[in-house]
Order: structure tokens, then sequence, then C-alpha cells
């Protein structure tokens, strides 16, 4: 069997808000790479094998005392070498150059122009008459000087090295970031020095994937029974496909149905897993029990505590069953994604943090004893997308825009009812059915309903109506850090808020929502 990751990358993130934006361009282009933090223990830097290794930027500067600094092993290593932004500055501070704050911040466009022969840019403009390229900066420091052995090969009005390169020892930085889309040869870029300058090879596709975790997992759990948690989501859905094509009829899924999920969610996910896909899927009907649990509670945190608490709870009860009748269940299956792993890793010295713990299943009891199988461990979301459609998972499943843990239960702003849950599941049901239509759906990054607790005056008929409020929610991002509002046609709006008010009776009013993030978050709780 191929090795995937026989030709890697090495990425070391210096605390750049674009660092996985790397990481899933290199990946686009068929080639195996992990983002490590940049105090990563350097003896692993040194054994990882990386063919070429990449330094991100950070918000950091190289001006003061004690900025962060690439390994010596990265030098050590005989690879090439890619600085953005921070990392061609430490680069330069390290390899005897220098660098400078800048007089004035520099965000936004920029244009770079070639000033000599260069491995990476021979060949690449967006200039016809001039070997010039249009990028993206994002900086406030800048090389003053190049170390020596490099090269000064690109230059900008405002900064005297945007691109600075040691062709002996294929060592390059560059000022900009060609992960961005802004950045429009930033593609090719990365292409020339992945596959050309590293030499790496395109092994990384999603046939080859699949087949090489159905691999992993056979020699991973053996004969054992695997049990997962099958949410309906994207990821757990992944997984349910994958393992059941590597280990068949010894996966068994648990869907908890909490009468949270989208308008006749349980319904599809048995009719895509279990009869279409052949998947052995225990079904849990539990929106009674949510229902009860939540009664009373406002608080958004409160709501998330008790339904993931609850889901935990139920998946415990059926998973004890299966225990003791097959006595064999071993493993566990968690969709957890390569962003949770980088998310949750922190850094040796503690100077790169944490952003946020991921527990996918909640927290399972101690008691439970059971190994983990992460399939999708190794996987970026468009990654997963890709490998789930490739599985034969419907596209409208495996492509929906993402949905909150906790469901309708953070959707529904204040204490939930049921009344509140099937009447925003059906609000909801029809904005997208409706964006579908007007093929907006693909167009917008999320978009869904919210139940608001306030009742708003109406005319229904002839007569006068005191009924609830659903506000819709769509917006555009790249990275879901920052989002803006979705400019959807008013036509389109009024179609929706039209439909919303006339096929469902307790609705009297709809609203958009024009937020962006920030200041506003993209749920509401």
């Amino acid at each position: 069997m191929t090795n995937l990751q026989r030709d890697k990358i090495l990425i070391l993130d210096f605390g750049a808000q674009y660092t996985q934006l790397i990481a899933r361009r290199i990946r686009e282009l068929g080639v195996y790479c992990e983002i490590w933090a940049w105090d990563h223990e350097p003896a692993e830097i040194a054994g990882f094998g990386a063919k070429g290794i990449i330094l991100s930027g950070g918000p950091e500067s190289t001006t003061l005392a004690g900025a962060p600094k690439a390994p010596q092993p990265v030098f050590a290593a005989g690879v090439p070498i890619l600085g953005i932004c921070y990392g061609m500055q430490t680069m330069a501070a390290q390899l005897g150059g220098a660098t400078e704050a800048a007089e004035a911040r520099e965000f936004g466009h920029a244009c770079v122009d070639i000033v000599s022969a260069s491995q990476l840019f021979d060949g690449l403009s967006d200039h016809p008459d001039a070997h010039r390229l249009n990028v993206w900066m994002s900086h406030g420091d800048h090389v003053a000087t190049v170390p020596p052995g490099f090269v000064v090969t690109g230059t900008t009005d405002r900064i005297p090295v945007a691109v600075m390169e040691n062709v002996e020892k294929r060592w390059y930085g560059v000022q900009f970031h060609p992960e961005v889309t802004h950045t429009k040869q930033g593609g090719a870029l990365l292409k020339r020095f992945i596959n050309d300058i590293c030499g790496c090879a395109t092994l990384w596709t999603a046939a080859n994937i699949i087949d090489d975790q159905i691999t992993r997992v056979r020699e991973q759990v053996g004969e054992d029974l695997v049990l997962l948690g099958l949410s309906g989501g994207v990821d757990s859905s992944v997984v349910a496909a994958l393992l059941y094509k590597a280990i068949g009829d010894r996966l068994t899924c648990v869907f908890v149905d909490t009468g949270l999920l989208r308008w006749q969610e349980g319904d599809q996910v048995m009719a895509t897993m279990a009869e279409h896909m052949g998947v052995k899927v225990i079904r849990v009907d539990a929106a009674d029990r949510y229902f009860k649990a939540l009664e009373g509670v406002a608080d958004p945190e409160a709501k998330r505590k008790i339904i993931g608490g609850l889901f935990v709870e139920i998946f415990d009860e059926e998973s004890e069953k299966l225990i003791v009748a097959g006595g064999s269940v071993k493993w566990l299956a968690q969709g957890t994604i390569y962003p949770d792993v980088i998310e949750s890793a922190g850094s040796r010295t503690g100077k790169a943090h944490v952003i946020k713990s991921h527990h996918n299943v909640g927290g399972l009891p101690a008691h439970m004893k059971l190994k983990l199988v992460e399939p999708l461990r190794e996987l970026f979301k468009d990654e997963v997308r890709r490998i789930g459609v490739e599985l034969g998972l419907p596209r409208t499943m495996v492509y929906r825009h993402p949905f909150p843990g906790p469901g309708l239960g953070v959707r529904i702003l204040g204490e939930v009812k049921r009344e509140y849950a099937e009447l925003l599941a059906r609000a909801d049901a029809i904005f997208i059915d409706e964006l579908r239509k007007a093929d907006l759906y693909d167009r917008t990054s999320q978009a869904f309903a919210v139940f608001l607790p306030v009742k708003s005056v109406g005319v229904v008929g002839d007569a006068r109506a005191y009924e609830w409020v659903i506000a819709l929610r769509a917006v555009e991002t790249i990275d879901f850090m920052t989002a803006h509002w979705a400019h959807l046609p008013y036509e389109f709006l009024d179609k929706v808020s039209n439909r919303i008010i006339n096929e469902l009776r307790g609705i009297s009013r709809v609203v958009y929502d024009i937020s962006s993030k920030p200041p506003a978050t993209i749920e509401w709780e």
C-alpha cells in the first residue's frame, strides 16, 4: 500500500490567523502536511522527515527580546524552507540579517515587483507588461537587511525586501501571504514550492485516503465491535460510512433523536444511513426527556450542559445494553477532525496558546473504558466532505451548512419548549428550501432561522394576531472566524417571509439579521 505520508510538509505555527489555511492549500495540492507549534520539541522536528518546512506568519515582533524563533533543526534539516510574513522575518533575524519596525503597518492589497531571476516566481505575473504580482500584506515589521547568501528578488513601493531567496540552500522568504485568495498567484507559488522545489508527489487524494483509513481501521480494531454516536452531522456520518466500509456489521451506531434537530432530520438520517448505506443504527427517540430536562431553563450555557449531559447519559445507557449483549464492544468511534487536534494541542513552552479543548461526545463516563478510533483525525473539514461524497453519501448531506451540537436548543432564545422547536424547525426548513430553489444555498456559508421569545402584533386574514417572531440569519465566510451578513435579494426574503407566515400558524413576523462577525457572533446564543 502507498504511504500517503511519504512526501510531507511541516508547518511551524507562529500564531498566525491563516496557518490552517496554509495547510489546507497544501492538502489541496495533494500533499500531506502537519501543523506544529513553533516551539515544538526540536528532536521531533528533526525526526519528522519533512521534504520541506514552512514558517507561518504571526502577531509577534522579531525586534523585541524573547520573540519566537524557529528551532535550529529547521535550518539543519537540509530541506527547502519557505518563510511567510513573520516566518520570513525570523529567518532573516536568525540567519544574520536584520528586521525593523515599519513607520506604518501595511494591511491589504499591494504589488510586488520581481527584480531578479527567481526559482519561485519565474513565469508568474499578474501584469502583462511587467513582472509584478498582486498580493495581500498583513505586517508591521519588515526585513531591512537580508542574511548572507540571500538575494532580494522582490520589492514593493513601501518595503525594500518583499521576497528574498538563498538559491543554493533553497530557502525563501515572502513578506506577503500566498495562502489567501487575495494573492492571485498564491496557489501557483505554493505549488512551485511544494511540488517542484520540494519534489513532493501528489499522493493525498480522497480515494487514497479512504483506502489508507480502511486498512488502518482494520489493523486497529481487529475483530472487535465498534460503537459510534451518530448525530446526523457531516463528521459522524462520514465516520459511519467509512467504518462500515472497513468493518461492516461490526459497527453499531446510536442515534439519539433529541427533538432539537432539523425538520424531519431523524427520518432522513435513518433513511440515508440504515436504509441506503446498510449501516446498523439504533434510534433512540429522546425528545420527551430533553424537553422535560429543559423546562424553565433560559441560560444558553446551562442549556448546552443539559443537552450535552443528557446525550452522554442516553448514549451510556444504550452502550451498556450493547456491551452486555455483545461482550466485545471495545472501541468508541469519534468524528474528531484535524482542526480539533490543532486547537487542543497547545505548545511545549506555553507561549503558543490552546484555543479551545474539544470533547466530541461530551465526556464519556470513565467506567465505559472504551478505546478510541478516530479515522478523520488527520483531515480538515473540506477533506471530510470530499471523502464523504467519494464514499457515496448524498452531496446534500455532506455539504450541508454547519449545525450546532445542541441543535435548536441554542436557536430558541430563552426557554426551550416543544412547540417552539417545531415552529422553528419548520421555519428553518422553508428558509433552506427556498435557498436551494433560488441557487443561493451554496453561495452562503451558513443560513438558519432563530426563534425569538417575543410576540408581535399582526393581522392574519381579517383578525388581529399576537404571535411569535422568527429571525433569519445568513452569512458568508471563509474561516468562520469573521463573517459578513449575506446580501440576499429583497424579493427572495419577501418570498421566504410570506411562506413562513402563511404556512405556520403562530408566526406573525419575520426579520432578517444584518449583523456581521465581529461584533456579533454567527449563532445567536
